[in-house]
């Protein structure tokens, strides 16, 4: 079966252009939704994936409608690769995991994309090392292990200050 996915920013332009290059490509199920592609939580493509069987391709226009990152594609097309069922971008032509050039130039994309995160993820750790060893107090998040920094309320002396009129003498 070949499926296509179409989504717009909300707020975006149609999706009857999407639709229609897709119906050419002989698509026989379409999911299309307006979302943003910056939430992760797209309810029509999880349907999609959870829907996919061996054998079935999944096409979309173009790439920047599927995913937002490198690591979103790939993040996305695990489950395809996982049920041994391809994946095309009628614009990048390159993207097309039903030949083995698409699927070579994927593998590759992902080796990048993992050894950036590691790149970032070391950057980051010596950034914050070397904050600490210069007495930087690094803010803590809320999900982070570790107490927060303890609130300074002010003191019985300081409080009684803060409310004398100005003027009158204590």
């Amino acid at each position: 079966m070949i499926y296509g996915y179409a989504r717009v920013s909300t707020g975006g332009p149609s999706l009857a252009g999407q639709v229609d290059a897709l119906g050419r490509q002989t698509c026989r199920i379409f999911f299309s939704e307006k979302i943003s592609g910056a939430k992760s939580n797209r309810p029509q493509l999880k349907k999609l994936l959870r829907g996919i069987k061996a054998g079935d391709v999944v096409i979309v226009m173009r790439l920047d409608r599927m995913a937002r990152s490198t690591r979103d594609l790939l993040n996305i097309l695990a489950p395809l690769e996982e049920t041994k069922a391809g994946f095309r971008s009628l614009c990048e032509l390159w993207a097309d995991t039903t030949t083995p050039l698409g699927r070579l130039i994927l593998i590759i994309l992902g080796g990048v994309a993992e050894f950036e995160r590691e790149l970032i993820l070391a950057s980051t750790t010596e950034g914050r090392a070397r904050a600490v060893a210069q007495g930087v107090r690094l803010a803590a998040r809320e999900n982070s292990p570790g107490r927060r920094p303890a609130k300074r309320w002010p003191s019985p002396k300081q409080a009684i200050g803060r409310q004398r009129l100005p003027g009158l003498s204590g």
